[in-house]
């Protein structure tokens, strides 16, 4: 798959060097163009979570955690989001401590995952209870075993969700709760430790209920305890990272792209109209463009799927009724609930699709 149209990988021309240090108080590289911006590594950004919006995400988090008597997060700048298991530590993706970056992200992710204080927080709760397991060493007790499951379960490529499942709680997308055991307890923490989440009462009739009421009975017994790790260490820091922008986006689409060619000509038909007798209608290439975000947002709210997914489906839906010259005929409401169905199905099935391999995270 090719990184985004126009933006062909070039051999790199000594721009590091140049742009990776602060010109007048700010990023030199922040006023590259994108073709150039994406031949850095991430070693040439040279940036850090300390004096960004992200620390002050961080202090609020331990805010929480402090206030339960549990151990303190320290934070570092990654590719991604994650927690790994040899220090209670969280990594933020690199995008989120620029602005330059957060752009080019969505330009070609099409998401900024944790863009937002809201979403940010909601993922490094998430994180926090990677941070519990393996702090206090949660795993290895029986009845965080028998609640949860067994850490040692390989992580599989891709998950089968249940969306109609009360046996998990549901904090991130795409019913994340679900796909191990160690996500289990770190979504369970999550609602747990969120202000004013209402757990008690929102999940009252859940048969998730008894892990939240076991997480809240653990967290009791263990605050204001000695950690088992403590040692403060940053895995896959950016300043060590030698991947280029390019590299990691290329590798980040190749994952979730998605195969939709001309195969569902027939369904687009059915949508709109050949008829030459409804020539004068709008053009239905037109009229997906004018509705996608209306009919992008109540799938995703549906489905939790990615928003590159989503536009990609919908690129190719405006292609094929490009193609096959079809009108948007009828009533404009009856139209935008048919794509929706639509676009929900394609989405449902990719998440299904086992050949698919699905990158979250952790």
């Amino acid at each position: 798959m090719e990184l985004v149209e126009g933006f062909r990988m070039r051999k790199p021309v000594g721009l590091a060097s140049t742009y990776s240090r602060r010109r007048a108080g700010r990023f030199a590289w922040a006023d590259l163009p994108d073709q150039d911006l994406l031949q850095l590594r991430f070693k040439d950004l040279n940036l850090s979570v300390e004096r960004t919006w992200l620390a002050d995400r961080l202090d609020s988090l331990n805010t929480e955690l402090d206030s339960r008597g549990l151990v303190q997060a320290h934070a570092w700048l990654s590719d991604e989001w994650f927690s790994p298991s040899n220090t209670p530590g969280i990594s933020f993706p690199f995008y989120l401590a620029h602005p330059r970056l957060m752009k080019l992200e969505r330009k070609l992710v099409r998401d900024v995952e944790g863009g937002t204080q809201r979403d940010c927080m909601r993922i490094l709760r998430h994180e926090a209870g990677h941070v519990m397991q393996h702090a206090y060493g949660l795993h290895r007790r029986r009845r965080w075993q028998t609640m949860f499951g067994q850490s040692s379960k390989p992580y599989p490529y891709y998950y089968r969700p249940n969306p109609t499942s009360k046996r998990y709680v549901q904090h991130l997308r795409r019913w994340y709760a679900q796909s191990h055991p160690d996500e289990d307890f770190a979504e369970t923490f999550a609602v747990w430790i969120t202000p004013r989440s209402q757990w008690k009462k929102r999940y009252a009739d859940w048969p998730a209920l008894k892990k939240l009421q076991y997480v809240d009975e653990l967290m009791s017994e263990i605050a204001d305890e000695r950690p088992i790790l403590t040692r403060r260490e940053e895995v896959d820091p950016i300043h060590r990272l030698n991947m280029t922008l390019g590299e990691h986006y290329q590798r980040k689409l190749d994952h979730y792209a998605i195969d939709t060619p001309a195969s569902f000509d027939r369904e687009l038909r059915r949508i709109f109209t050949e008829d030459p007798a409804d020539r004068t209608a709008p053009q239905a290439h037109a009229f997906v463009k004018r509705n996608r975000a209306e009919i992008k947002k109540s799938v995703t709210k549906w489905t939790g799927e990615y928003g590159h997914t989503l536009d990609a489906v919908l690129d190719d839906m405006i292609d094929r009724c490009r193609a096959l010259k079809l009108r948007a005929g009828g009533s404009e409401r009856a139209l935008r609930q048919n794509l929706t169905y639509l676009l929900t199905r394609k989405a449902v099935r990719a998440l299904y699709d086992s050949r698919r391999r699905q990158v979250f995270a952790v």
